[in-house]
């Protein structure tokens, strides 16, 4: 059976090429998948792989630890679970209150490069997703640039999944806003992470520089039983 990279990474390259974009990097979310998928992809040259739930992600770590892989968290964190994710991921992509700031910087150590943060942006205000308001950027910004065991690298979110592409376009162009704005004043923040595999063609051309793709990769989730 084929693999899908392939074409994920050149439909990626394409979309990015017809909106004169970067091409983005490729978040491959591997939740609930097993660690012999996330394997198959990384022997393809895939790196970068999105976890949501940390217990599941902790045993994928240690399974896969020789294979020099980028773990990010994308799903929601509990401050109390801080402690191992400082300790064994790269980046979280859903930081949205300070007190998470705060209890990531404290456990990251020191002997390993900064943590790399981005600031969840409840983008559609949506009441059953987590992720500051736009107005909290800034706050939030100062507070992770104050973190020396911290790295500000920009803007996640998940926008609401409209059925209307003109909803989805001001949803990915007022994230792309904040990101400007964010970058004028930290120029280290040049991240900007939305899109999935339903509209990622539509993040790259509101200016989407990563992009996390689940299914597309990986087929229907595994559901755990």
């Amino acid at each position: 059976m084929q693999s899908p990279l392939p074409g994920i990474l050149s439909n990626l390259q394409n979309a990015a090429q017809a909106a004169g974009r970067p091409v983005p990097t490729l978040l491959a979310v591997s939740k609930t998948q097993p660690a012999s998928a996330i394997a198959a992809l990384a022997a393809e040259g895939q790196r970068a792989f999105g976890e949501n739930y940390v217990q599941e992600a902790l045993a994928k770590i240690e399974a896969l630890q020789g294979l020099g892989l980028e773990w990010h968290l994308i799903g929601h964190l509990q401050s109390n679970k801080a402690e191992p994710v400082a300790r064994h991921f790269q980046w979280v992509q859903s930081v949205d209150r300070g007190k998470l700031v705060t209890a990531l910087a404290r456990h990251r150590p020191a002997d390993l490069p900064p943590l790399n943060v981005l600031i969840q942006v409840n983008i559609d205000d949506e009441s059953s997703k987590h992720g500051c308001q736009p107005a909290q950027v800034d706050a939030l910004a100062a507070a992770i640039a104050a973190e020396p065991t911290l790295q500000l690298r920009g803007l996640m979110a998940i926008p609401a999944p409209w059925p209307d592409p003109a909803q989805r376009h001001l949803a990915f162009s007022r994230m792309q806003a904040l990101q400007h704005a964010l970058q004028s004043r930290y120029p280290q923040a040049d991240t900007l992470s939305m899109g999935m595999s339903s509209d990622y063609a539509e993040a790259i051309a509101d200016g989407a520089t990563m992009v996390r793709i689940g299914t597309a990769l990986f087929g229907a989730r595994v559901r755990p039983a």
